[in-house]
């Protein structure tokens, strides 16, 4: 894990929102903003590519609400919400466009901006996501935590210590749990038509034992425009963001 250039707080949409920001600006790439996974934190979704991704671009990672250094608040955590305050953080920075790459709850936060705001997205990386809970495996929708595709008992436990290590409230874990779990569970929103009408170029990233099936990506690789699909072997969902023969694929699709 590397160490932030920067680091910081901002009013956005009510709440101080925290971002951090590695590498240098430059003038002829597009900064490439990073959007964790639920329940986690920068660190956690992209420690292994972070070295990589910010030797020659400039990088800025927010939490969301409720993650790691950002405060919670009263108000539900919907995927709209949380893109709003993306977007509403670019502003702030004076950022008027990006590259994305989203990690599962950050996946659909970064395919939401791009529906939404197309002229904020220069490429989009979207990894383990779905664009309706029709691509859920049935162990996942209803968990069995059996099943290999979900996070384990270190997983989980790796997520409870990173919370608690930089948490403003680290005692709320358990109602912030809940409240990812239910912005997870919550329908998704997007048409196929919504997919059609995507402009940035698109890299679908899944492991090949994710939440997901893999005909739903093969679908969303169909319907987005000149859109790539990646489907990592022996992977599972947490493991996604740690393997690293993704490096290659991101830096050659981000150019």
């Amino acid at each position: 894990m590397t160490v932030p250039t920067s680091s910081a707080r901002t009013k956005v949409n009510g709440q101080e929102m925290y971002y951090e920001t590695h590498g240098t600006e430059r003038e002829d790439r597009r900064p490439l903003v990073l959007l964790h996974g639920g329940v986690q934190t920068v660190g956690l979704t992209f420690g292994t590519l972070l070295p990589t991704l910010s030797a020659d671009r400039y990088v800025i990672a927010p939490e969301l609400q409720g993650h790691g250094h950002t405060p919670d608040t009263d108000r539900p955590m919907t995927i709209p919400d949380l893109a709003s305050d993306v977007v509403a953080l670019l502003d702030e920075l004076g950022v008027r466009q990006a590259d994305f790459i989203g990690f599962s709850l950050g996946g659909l936060v970064a395919l939401e901006i791009a529906v939404r705001h197309p002229e904020r997205v220069g490429r989009l990386v979207p990894a383990a996501v779905a664009y309706s809970q029709d691509g859920f495996h049935d162990e996942v929708r209803a968990p069995d935590f059996n099943s290999p595709r979900l996070p384990s008992q270190a997983d989980f436990q790796e997520m409870t210590d990173a919370y608690a290590a930089v948490a403003p409230h680290p005692e709320h874990f358990q109602d912030f749990f809940a409240k990812c779990s239910a912005a997870a569970n919550a329908p998704l929103h997007w048409t196929a038509e919504d997919l059609r009408t995507l402009s940035a170029p698109t890299l679908l990233v899944i492991g090949d034992t994710d939440f997901f099936h893999i005909e739903h990506l093969a679908e969303m690789h169909r319907l987005i425009p000149d859109a790539q699909l990646a489907v990592l072997p022996g992977t599972t969902h947490m493991e996604l963001m740690r393997r690293k023969v993704l490096l290659p694929l991101l830096t050659e699709f981000l150019g």
